[in-house]
């Protein structure tokens, strides 16, 4: 799909502020509201935009322990591959996960209470015979920089002048 200049505002309007409305949205991309929500509704339909969702302030929500872990599996097959993913699915602590080439298989990154619910499912995790085999935990202390906009001006460069 060929994104212009209008396709590419109003996905940037759009991952800073998914609540706007649709004649606030068309208001500013400068653009009618009924071109502006078939726009939109293209973008939609070819998946480029895989949903709406609200950013969560878990500090104010209640206490919590945020873990990224760095995952290594037991077997480098491509069954294995889609198991420990598939298993990745039923664990709802499991916020994220992403597969790596490198040193390690796969990073995860994992909401829960606190250490020890941490550790517990961890120790599931490896009682589930999923194929972890060795793991990394980094717990995240402070958060610095969190989910942003997609920086369309270099993913793009000199597309957005089309």
């Amino acid at each position: 799909m060929m994104l212009d200049k209008r396709d590419i505002q109003i996905l940037s309007v759009l991952t800073q502020e998914g609540r706007i409305t649709k004649a606030a949205l068309a208001d500013r991309i400068a653009l009618s509201p009924t071109p502006c929500w078939e726009r939109l509704k293209k973008l939609e339909n070819a998946g480029l935009i895989e949903g709406y969702g609200a950013r969560i302030n878990l500090k104010k929500l209640a206490p919590h322990v945020t873990v990224f872990v760095a995952a290594e599996i037991t077997d480098h097959t491509a069954a294995s591959f889609r198991a420990f993913e598939a298993a990745m699915s039923r664990y709802d602590e499991v916020v994220a996960c992403w597969a790596l080439g490198g040193g390690f298989d796969y990073l995860l990154q994992i909401v829960t209470r606190d250490i020890d619910s941490y550790q517990r499912l961890i120790d599931e995790m490896l009682d589930a015979r999923i194929g972890l085999s060795r793991y990394f935990t980094y717990i995240v202390t402070k958060p610095v920089k969190g989910p942003a906009g997609v920086p369309f001006d270099i993913l793009l460069g000199d597309m957005r002048d089309s």
